[in-house]
């Protein structure tokens, strides 16, 4: 993986360049931004530049014995760390110490990445603060995360921050028709409800994805009729059901509650569009675009405005968060209430 075959992140790949031009090589970075985008692709693609044998204006070359172990997954001195279950624990991080103590194996470069640095408990974050505090020489480490706040300020503050952001729509949608061979339908809906993640719309794409998507909608769209008490016993079901599925952690490829939320979150902005009389190119489910022009119907901009930002929060309070049955059944009784509220859902249009 190379810099050019990175989609999108022009500004971070140009600042990651420039830094390397000027052999101003910082010794950690923090490259922040959700999952999918590219952020691990970048570490790989700045290991490769700065030990290629022959690079070309700091693009690696991809032929040199170097980029042909990295392309391989068998260099020495690239070294990835992922959560052991929901956490990066002390253990791992004095095994990345002892083997930082010792020079590279054979590169200019070590390369160590972190992957959901925001899992490290406070044991191992505290001991990884002190190897920022001294780094050996030879060594950069790079911390992946979503959000900066997440991390100890300490950690932030030594390192220097690169962000990642969502990536196009439209591109994601032509490269999975290119690339994968999907329809042009089904790539729309998998890279408009990933919120920019490549990585995610394609666990969408080749998993059970569409099977779950309509069990999801059913579920919103039947939350009107709902009482208070089988409204909780639907945030416990998919609290339960869901737990651990679809996370920025997760390595099964099951779609789950974030995707859930995601997948609502796109549903209001659907209806959203619709009642504003917005292009049909900004509507993500397709498919189901006379069932939301009859909604939008019976809809306040107000309401669905509301409704967008509950599902927003309840993203972010799930990633921070480890009570998904609290912050579920707050989201489900909230968009409830939104509903069925006068200003919002039920009332005038």
């Amino acid at each position: 993986m190379r810099f050019s075959e990175i989609m999108g992140q022009e500004k971070a790949k140009r600042f990651l360049r420039r830094v390397m031009s000027a052999e101003r090589i910082p010794h950690a970075y923090l490259f922040t931004g959700i999952a999918g985008i590219g952020k691990t692709s970048a570490a790989i693609a700045l290991t490769m530049a700065l030990n290629c044998q022959r690079p070309t204006d700091i693009e690696a070359c991809g032929v040199c014995p170097p980029c042909r172990q990295m392309l391989g997954g068998n260099f020495p001195d690239f070294i990835s760390i992922k959560p052991d279950g929901q956490n990066i624990k002390i253990e791992q991080i004095r095994e990345l110490n002892r083997r930082l103590s010792f020079a590279p194996v054979s590169a200019k470069y070590r390369v160590c990445v972190i992957q959901q640095a925001e899992a490290m408990g406070s044991e191992a974050a505290n001991s990884f603060l002190k190897t920022l505090e001294e780094p050996p020489s030879g060594n950069i480490l790079v911390l992946n995360a979503v959000e900066p706040l997440n991390l100890l300020p300490t950690i932030v503050s030594r390192c220097q921050r690169v962000p990642f952001q969502p990536l196009p729509v439209e591109e994601m949608i032509d490269w999975l028709v290119r690339e994968k061979g999907q329809d042009r339908q089904k790539s729309t809906i998998t890279a408009r409800a990933s919120g920019g993640s490549l990585g995610r719309a394609l666990r969408m794409s080749e998993g059970v994805f569409f099977e779950k998507r309509a069990a999801w909608i059913s579920g919103l769209l039947k939350l009107p009729q709902l009482s208070k008490g089988d409204a909780l016993e639907l945030a416990v079901e998919y609290a339960l059901r869901e737990r651990g599925r679809g996370s920025d952690n997760t390595e099964t490829g099951e779609p789950g509650l974030l995707d859930m939320l995601a997948l609502w979150g796109e549903w209001y902005r659907d209806l959203l569009v619709v009642k504003v009389g917005g292009p049909k190119r900004l509507i993500t489910n397709v498919d189901f675009q006379d069932q939301l022009q009859n909604l939008a119907q019976d809809v306040t901009i107000k309401g669905l405005m509301d409704s967008l930002l509950t599902v927003d929060q309840a993203i972010k309070d799930v990633r921070r968060m480890g009570n998904t049955q609290l912050v579920l059944s707050h989201t489900i009784l909230t968009l409830q209430r939104l509903w069925g509220n006068e200003t919002g859902y039920g009332g005038p249009a």
